[in-house]
């Protein structure tokens, strides 16, 4: 049998004999007439044909049936083999130490599984871990414990144990215990070796301790917490003194510098506080910000500086219906709470403020100056201007200091304008029965005829240019006692019993309705002043 020589008659060859030139197959075209063609026509005879081609109408029921089942099928293929697809790990087992790894990468804590480890296809690809605790690794205590644990999984790589997908970490029916002098190092938590996957703690508690000594506490708590290779996104929603509690925090580092955004909410207080924080890149201890706190007409805004435990309060404004001014000063936190402010108004409006103090219930008026005991510091307030009904009092500074609940008045300077000046100084005591201000006063007059003329006594042409008043305001009961009363010289016991009585009958009688009523005062004063006489 003869065989083509395939070297000898080759394709290239072939083809390069043809001359494509030589035929145009655009003439070949052109002799198609397609205007004589009629393509309706011929669309119409075919459909004529299949109509009455009558195997659809004998077979109808069949080919539905076979479809219908077939569909049948298919569907519960699928269902049953991503079912298996499912149910496979189940039989994986799984060590504690990888999934403690896989929670706790970050190297400042360590994370220990006390429970059992298993997975779950149900609700999706999970695995449900029981009592997990989480703690600082320079620490003893415990800063986090969760009772249900979950792990959800990508379908992804399901099967493929070493390559499964964590999708998010949930931690359920958890408490977390937040020392408030370890803040640094919870700081550091989210900034070195972060673990990217989503974090989502539900039904938990947040509680902010001083030691051992619980300080306050976030409950009912909901936590989601998303990170990325340069930002962390969390919001948190609970209950802070039983009041619902909104916080939006996003943290993103642009060129190695992190800058931070919070949003504080608590609805029923209509209470909005907002800051935004940079890292100093030269100093990581430092930190600089600006903030704004609002709560229905009260607003403060400022920037800040954070060092080393101390803030830092500078340039700032506060401003509400009773005042406008500017705060600044440092607040420590640690070793202990202190605080050094100067609070300097421009304006007071102490008539606005004192109605609203005798709006309030009478159980809150006389608990006005009971502080806590864990308030340390020194405040320095004043006023450029004070708009009282009857303008008496121009302006006022004083020196104020917070000592484990009392309140010392160093100093409290009243101008009187052209009437002259006075001065309180004292101490408020609180205990649990009483609160109570023990107290020294001087009352200086400048122009004696306009002073006389003011309190409206006239049957005086000369009186001291100096009074010395002291004595001790009940907050408790309401009432004033009078130890020294002097212009000249000291006024004898009766008479200072007399004035006593009538003082306490005459301006204490309705509570503090009637103590800064000036009317009632210069009653008190032609009282006392006619019968002294």
């Amino acid at each position: 049998m003869k065989y083509f020589n395939i070297k000898r008659n080759k394709f290239s060859a072939v083809l390069k004999n043809i001359n494509f030139r030589r035929y145009n197959f655009l003439r070949t075209f052109k002799l198609v007439d397609f205007k004589k063609f009629n393509f309706s026509k011929a669309y119409k005879y075919l459909y004529t044909y299949i109509k009455e081609f009558d195997f659809y109408k004998k077979n109808k029921k069949n080919i539905f049936f076979y479809l219908k089942n077939s569909l049948a099928y298919f569907f519960y293929s699928v269902v049953f083999i991503g079912f298996i697809y499912l149910i496979i790990p189940v039989f994986y087992s799984y060590d504690k130490s990888k999934i403690e790894k896989i929670i706790c990468k970050n190297k400042n804590i360590d994370c220990a599984i006390k429970g059992k480890v298993k997975y779950s296809f149900y609700p999706t690809p999970r695995i449900k871990i029981k009592d997990l605790t989480i703690n600082l690794k320079d620490k003893k205590n415990t800063l986090l414990k969760a009772n249900n644990v979950a792990i959800e999984l990508s379908f992804k790589n399901l099967l493929n144990k070493k390559k499964q997908n964590f999708k998010k970490i949930k931690l359920n029916n958890f408490s977390a215990n937040i020392d408030l002098k370890n803040l640094k190092k919870y700081k550091n938590i989210f900034l070195k070796d972060v673990s990217y996957i989503p974090l989502e703690l539900e039904k938990g508690n947040f509680i902010f301790l001083d030691k051992k000594n619980t300080i306050a506490g976030i409950n009912d708590l909901k936590l989601d917490l998303k990170f990325q290779e340069d930002s962390i996104d969390a919001i948190l929603r609970g209950k802070f003194l039983n009041e619902k509690v909104y916080i939006d925090l996003s943290s993103k580092k642009i060129n190695d510098i992190a800058s931070t955004d919070i949003i504080l909410k608590v609805s029923k207080f209509n209470l909005l506080a907002k800051t935004n924080y940079i890292n100093s890149k030269n100093d990581q201890n430092l930190t600089n910000g600006n903030f704004l706190i609002k709560k229905d007409k009260h607003r403060f805004v400022g920037a800040f500086d954070y060092k080393n435990n101390e803030l830092s309060i500078k340039e700032s404004n506060l401003k509400n219906v009773f005042f406008n001014g500017n705060l600044e000063g440092k607040i420590k936190f640690f070793p202990y709470f202190d605080f050094d402010l100067d609070l300097g108004l421009k304006s007071l409006n102490f008539t606005k403020l004192y109605n609203y103090f005798l709006s309030l219930e009478e159980t809150k008026q006389k608990n006005l100056f009971k502080i806590n005991n864990k308030i340390n510091g020194k405040l320095a307030l004043s006023s450029d201007k004070l708009y009282t009904r009857y303008d008496l009092v121009k302006s006022f500074e004083s020196r104020l200091k917070f000592n484990n609940g009392n309140i010392s008045v160093d100093q409290f300077l009243l101008n009187l304008g052209k009437l002259g000046a006075a001065d309180i100084s004292g101490n408020i005591s609180n205990d649990k029965k009483f609160t109570s201000l023990k107290y020294e006063s001087n009352l200086f007059v400048d122009n004696q005829k306009k002073f006389l003329s003011k309190l409206e006594i006239y049957n005086k042409k000369n009186i001291s240019p100096n009074f010395f008043v002291s004595g001790n305001f009940d907050f408790q009961n309401i009432k004033s006692t009078f130890y020294e009363i002097s212009d000249n010289e000291k006024l004898k016991n009766e008479d200072i019993n007399f004035i006593e009585e009538e003082f306490n009958a005459l301006m204490l009688t309705d509570g503090y309705k009637n103590l800064f009523h000036f009317p009632k005062f210069v009653e008190f004063i032609k009282a006392v002043t006619s019968e002294t006489n």
